[in-house]
């Protein structure tokens, strides 16, 4: 495939992902930095239920390089990881330094009413007010 075409179907991808207010990449917006493609994988990892590859691709990705909204995100998949597994510190972790890059940073509707997850990133979130 030329660079042309990948280019264009990277682009009309980006546009059909990002004007969908629904599915899992809705949040997600691609990005030309290094560590994109690793994010993309590892929320589609996530979505898939491979919670143990999904944290490895985020961690590239974090390690290759996103930008700001992008680290973000990979945080708060790390966290919903974290809270998956039983690792409460790390959770809270994770939802630390979210709230570190954007202080404005908040869960969805159905994500902050998790049984899990969602009180630890209330507990987070009233700390970081104080």
């Amino acid at each position: 495939m030329t660079t042309i075409r990948s280019l264009s179907l990277m682009i009309a991808c980006s546009i059909l992902i990002g004007g969908c207010a629904t599915g899992p990449f809705a949040e997600f917006r691609f990005g030309t930095t290094a560590g994109a493609p690793y994010l993309e994988e590892g929320i589609r990892q996530y979505e898939e239920g491979n919670y143990r590859v999904a944290a490895r691709r985020l961690q590239f990705g974090l390690e290759e390089g996103l930008s700001r909204d992008n680290r973000v995100l990979a945080h708060k998949y790390l966290a919903f990881i974290a809270c998956i597994s039983g690792q409460e510190l790390t959770c809270r972790e994770e939802f630390e330094i979210a709230l570190y890059l954007d202080p404005t940073f908040e869960l969805g509707p159905a994500e902050i009413g998790h049984p899990i997850w969602g009180p630890v990133y209330q507990n987070v979130k009233a700390r970081q007010k104080r």
